[in-house]
């Protein structure tokens, strides 16, 4: 048997690639009931991602160190996979005002496969591990492999390129015993069962995967001081309604006027947990930025100490 044809023959075995017979006639159904199907397949989507919390608390902990030691978070998948990570990445600098290296998504078949499909780029090891070089990826950062199949050659070669740099390595799959799982530190394996319709993991595997990576970059960014309270307060002002949304987060938060948290706000150069600090210990901003900083960004441990 040739190497294709085993990975054809292991293939037909996952999870993710088999049919549900209870939707043998989804093409016959109305279209409420195809509507209806698919939501109560995403129904069982949360039930599965909490199944693997415990682990993924442990990447975030590791993950969150990582990151206040100068590291990176980076997301490695193709398709589906490669898009949710590209997504995720690219949401993290305006909401938690990091630098764009800091969270950075790789996609198999470089940026134009985010718009387009460059399908047989997933089938290169070379190419993973290529990008891993390219990156500089260290001991200091954390590489998350993201693949449905828990197979996918570009996605493998990536992550043992990683953990060979001395890199913190995690995974993000939905079918178990995968040969992903069994590269990595620490393996997230959602059991979201076959998909409505089979083997179109942008569905139910996609919701798995999206809820993990918006989970663990925002616990990592929580475990790091970028929340107050629950909070979105470090984000980057760049329109009129993120100033607002400044602005409102001042007055909500030191009890300030709209007029004085507008003076702050901009007098901080943009940054709202600076401006915090300037209006609760009536500093200037320099003042301000060494608090925070010998708080590690922690606004709370600065204007509301236990």
């Amino acid at each position: 048997m040739t190497s294709s044809a085993q990975d054809a023959r292991h293939l037909a075995t996952l999870t993710t690639e088999r049919v549900d017979e209870r939707y043998h006639d989804l093409d016959r159904r109305s279209t409420l009931e195809v509507l209806t199907a698919l939501n109560d397949a995403e129904a069982q989507v949360p039930l599965a991602v909490r199944a693997v919390l415990p682990e993924l608390a442990l990447l975030v902990d590791a993950t969150a160190r990582r990151l206040r030691a100068g590291g990176r978070l980076v997301y490695v998948g193709a398709g589906t996979s490669g898009r949710l990570g590209v997504l995720d990445a690219a949401e993290c600098p305006p909401t938690f005002h990091v630098a764009p290296e800091t969270v950075t998504g790789v996609i198999a078949g470089g940026p134009a496969a985010v718009f387009a499909s460059v399908e047989a780029a997933e089938d290169s090891a070379e190419a993973g591990a290529a990008e891993m070089t390219d990156l500089a990826v260290g001991a200091g950062d954390t590489v998350v492999g993201i693949a449905a199949s828990g197979r996918t050659p570009f996605v493998l070669g990536a992550v043992r390129a990683a953990r060979a740099a001395g890199a913190l390595t995690a995974a993000i799959s939905c079918n178990t015993g995968s040969p992903l799982a069994a590269q990595v530190d620490h393996p997230l394996e959602v059991e979201v069962g076959p998909e409505v319709i089979a083997g179109s993991t942008r569905l139910k595997a996609g919701s798995a995967t999206k809820q993990l990576l918006n989970m663990l970059s925002t616990a990592v960014m929580v475990r790091n001081g970028k929340t107050y309270q629950n909070l979105m307060v470090d984000l980057t002002i760049s329109n009129g309604k993120l100033r607002d949304r400044g602005e409102r987060l001042l007055v909500r938060i030191t009890g300030c006027s709209r007029q004085d948290a507008a003076t702050a706000l901009r007098a901080a150069g943009d940054r709202v947990p600076v401006a915090a600090v300037m209006l609760v210990h009536e500093v200037d901003p320099g003042r301000a930025d060494d608090l925070l900083a010998a708080a590690d960004g922690h606004l709370a441990q600065v204007i509301d100490p236990a």
